[in-house]
Formats: structure tokens, sequence, C-alpha cells
């Protein structure tokens, strides 16, 4: 199979497989899982990639095809965990979506779908680019292993440590400034964006692979202006108050780096809002899930 024709393979099945999950939403009235399908689409992308290279015995390849689906699966996992399992009601976010599209909910919707599988395809593109760049192993290569590896560890890393925090009662009506949420507002999402270099350095001197800077570029875009960070900082400030705005004033908002002092009568006024209970409980999702939202 050629390069073109696994590119329109994978992007019909992508597209047939949120068809399926949009006929699923139809029927429960949850779209939730649109986000599981969108990270586990990118992990199946890859998986596609490498089966139908014709090089599956390649190491170089398989290595590549494995670190794509290695993450998309482990963020697949981690989304169905937190966001499926065990939640009865469907996301805020669809149950908005929904609400504002009223009786045209079930055709916006499947736009909506469509959208999220032209972009799984479209973020899978570096994994495709990166297999294809040079017949053999390179010191690009290594760094995107390590980019690879330091990114997993961190998003994993964030997770559990945001996850624990929400588990203790004793964190109600704070914020979470442990391990590393002490040095970045929002180190899942720089981790998240972080493994997209992976392939960004898997590429580099090869003919095409100036593409792959595409997604780290889109994904940081996504952050900063189309979700996460935006929707997660405001409701954060209604819930929490003054002690998230200090949280603010003190902690980087993507990148990890060292907290600045915290003033002696911020601290008080903080510690006032905690008492009287109008800081509320944590409320960061963890890792983002479907790119469109």
């Amino acid at each position: 199979m050629s390069g073109s024709e696994q590119l329109l393979w994978g992007g019909g099945l992508v597209s047939l497989l949120f068809v399926v999950l949009w006929w699923r939403q139809q029927v429960t009235r949850d779209a939730t899982p649109v986000d599981v399908g969108w990270a586990s689409s990118i992990g199946l992308l890859a998986l596609f990639y490498w089966f139908t290279s014709g090089q599956v015995g390649d190491a170089r390849v398989a290595v590549i095809g494995l670190l794509g689906a290695g993450w998309a699966f482990r963020l697949a996992l981690f989304l169905y965990w937190t966001r499926v399992r065990g939640h009865r009601e469907e996301d805020g976010r669809y149950q908005a979506l929904r609400r504002g599209w009223g009786d045209r909910a079930g055709a916006f919707f499947f736009v909506f779908y469509q959208v999220q599988a032209l972009l799984a395809w479209l973020f899978a593109g570096p994994i495709f680019l990166a297999m294809f760049a040079r017949p053999g192993w390179s010191v690009g290569d290594s760094i995107g292993v390590g980019i690879w590896l330091a990114s997993v560890l961190g998003e994993a890393t964030a997770d559990a440590q945001l996850a624990r925090f929400r588990a203790d009662p004793a964190s109600k009506g704070r914020v979470c400034q442990v391990g590393l949420w002490r040095y970045s507002r929002h180190p899942n999402y720089f981790f998240e964006w972080l493994h997209w270099g992976t392939y960004v350095a898997m590429t580099v001197g090869a003919p095409w692979g100036w593409l792959t800077w595409f997604a780290p570029a889109l994904m940081l875009l996504f952050l900063f202006k189309v979700t996460g960070i935006p929707a997660t900082e405001a409701q954060a400030v209604r819930s929490r108050g003054e002690a998230y705005r200090e949280y603010q004033r003190t902690t980087s908002v993507f990148v990890p780096w060292f907290p600045k002092a915290t003033s002696r009568s911020t601290v008080a006024g903080v510690a006032n809002a905690v008492v009287d209970g109008t800081v509320g409980a944590d409320t960061e999702s963890g890792t983002g899930g479907g790119a469109g939202l």
C-alpha cells in the first residue's frame, strides 16, 4: 500500500469510526465518550500506518508506531477512567452544546464528530511522516524518544498527582499545588503539548519534516485560544476566588518554572477565604481529550 493510499484509507476508517460513535450518542444522549474515541483513533492510526507500511519488521518504523499508539492509548485509558467509567451524566460541555443546539443537536453533533475525526487524522500525520522520514536510526530519533519519555512520564505524573489531590477530603477548598502543580498551573497540558515535539525531532532534515511543526503549533492554539486553559482558568477563578488568583500571580501558566514569592497580606486573605468556605474544591479536569473542545 502506497503512502497516499495509507492516508486515504486511514482517514476513511477514522471517519467511519466517528459515525459509529455519533450514532451511539444519538441513542444514549451522551457524547462524553467522544474524548476517548479521539485519543484512541490516533493510536489506531499509528498502528494502521505501521501494519500497512510494508515495513512491519523495520525497527525504526515499529518504534515510532508503538510510541504514537502508546501515548494515545494511555490518554484514552485515563479519559475513560476519569470521564466515562462510573459517570452517569453527560459531560457538562456536551450538555451545554446539546441545550444550545436544541432540535438540531443530532445534525450539529454529526458535524462535530466528523471534525474530531479530521483532527485525529491530522494529528496522526506527524507520526506517519516520522515513520518514513529516513531509512535508518539517527540522533534526531534518539532525541525524539527522549522527548516522548519525558512528556508521557510528566503527563502521567501530573494526572496522578491531581487525582490523588482531588480524592483527599482534606484538599477540599484548596488549590492543587503539589508536585508538578507547584511549578505550572497546567503541567498536564504542557506535557501533552511537548509530546508532539517527538515527531519534529525525528523528521529534522527530512524533505517533508517541516510539516510536523503544525501539530505542536495547532495544539498550542487549542490550549491557549480554543479550549483548555481559558475555560479551566475562568472556572477556577469562579470556584476558588482569591486563592486561585494568588496561584495565577505566583505560578507559571504553562511551562514549569519556580514559583514567585507570596505576599504576607495575600496569604492572610486566602486563608480567610478558605475558612469562610468561599474557595471551591479543585476543578481541574486533567488532560484534555477531543481537540475540538
